[in-house]
């Protein structure tokens, strides 16, 4: 990570090349350069707000050392700056993070069922709502790109994606495994049951920044199955998409148009090549998503949902919250703020 004077001297080198006559004259090159700029150009003004806190924390500890009377208040505004200080640092921090811009995209999560059966499936589509609720409440957006029910009402797969700032930011901290451990509807004997849940989360990948020949692609159409009305099994809108170079398929068919569920499906495609690319795996085609989730078996878990003792619980920061209910209304924040602040203790210069 670049330190402050690194900073402040490519800022000063990008304001000399945005006015020279070579970049004006190239659209492409003003653009990158202008972006880098902005970004830049927000970061020193937060290392000013960072000075200021400091200086106005320095002279609050002057007055609690020098002045009996003003005491109380000084201790009350000191406490205050110091939140204050926190916060801008943790700003600083993810502004300089080189995952920033990667962090600010959209994101495509994928929640499969894995070990559990039935019981899996109905999980899928918890998970599903708890992260729409979750969106929500954060001011984004989501859209069901791809989804396969099961007989009971679950989810065998869904594929969402959610859209807003610093969608793939917050989200990212949700691959892996998700064990659940509760007493299944379909239980007669109230016998606790454990299942496991995947979730790969991808980020969006646009059109322009990732190509993909046409010449490569197999796209299949077929009558749509299960909900749709009249549309069931009397119109080929589904489609099925396979990436002839690696063999990987994807499937569309909530859509009644053709045309929408072949966007969908190019979607979801482009995220999964374009983060294979990025990791620049040369392994099996679908290694970098099953790093991930694991193979969806009980014992490869990141997070455990209990629901007898209403206690959710993240293994890799050992945090247990004993509010599941709510937690499954979409209430992620603490837990989302731990990850958070877990990443930036382990990151490289922290």
């Amino acid at each position: 990570m670049k330190n402050r004077q690194e900073q402040e001297n490519r800022l000063k080198q990008l304001s000399d090349l945005l006015v020279s006559p070579e970049i004006i004259n190239n659209h492409k090159k003003c653009a990158v350069i202008s972006k880098e700029y902005k970004k830049l150009e927000q970061l020193m003004r937060k290392y000013k707000r960072l000075d200021k806190t400091r200086k106005e924390i320095a002279e609050a500890k002057e007055i609690l050392a020098s002045d009996e009377e003003m005491k109380e208040i000084a201790r009350h505004e000191i406490n205050d700056l110091e939140k204050r200080l926190t916060s801008i640092e943790n700003e600083i921090e993810e502004l300089s993070n080189p995952q920033y811009e990667e962090y600010r995209k959209n994101c495509i999560v994928e929640i499969r069922a894995g070990t559990g059966g039935d019981e899996a499936s109905l999980f899928v589509a918890d998970l599903f709502r708890m992260y729409a609720k979750y969106a929500e409440k954060k001011g984004m957006k989501y859209e069901v790109l791809s989804s396969h029910s099961s007989d009971i009402g679950g989810f065998k797969e869904i594929i969402f994606l959610a859209s807003g700032e610093n969608a793939f930011g917050l989200l990212h901290f949700e691959k892996g495994a998700h064990r659940v451990q509760r007493v299944p509807v379909t239980e007669t004997g109230g016998r606790i049951h454990t299942s496991a849940v995947t979730v790969a989360v991808l980020p969006e990948i646009e059109e322009a920044q990732f190509e993909i020949n046409p010449d490569d692609l197999r796209v299949d159409t077929f009558r749509a199955g299960g909900h749709g009305g009249q549309n069931v099994n009397k119109v080929s809108s589904a489609v099925r998409i396979t990436h002839l170079p690696s063999g990987m398929i994807v499937s569309c068919q909530d859509e009644r148009s053709q045309h929408k569920n072949r966007a969908k499906a190019m979607k979801i495609l482009r995220a999964r090549l374009a983060a294979i690319q990025r990791e620049k795996q040369q392994a099996e085609i679908d290694q970098e998503r099953r790093q991930q989730v694991g193979s969806g078996e009980r014992s490869e878990k990141i997070r455990t949902y209990n629901y007898p003792q209403n206690r959710l619980t993240d293994h890799r920061i050992g945090l247990s919250l004993y509010k599941l209910d709510t937690i499954l209304e979409g209430d992620l924040d603490e837990i989302i703020d731990g990850l958070k602040k877990n990443e930036r203790n382990s990151s490289p210069g922290s």
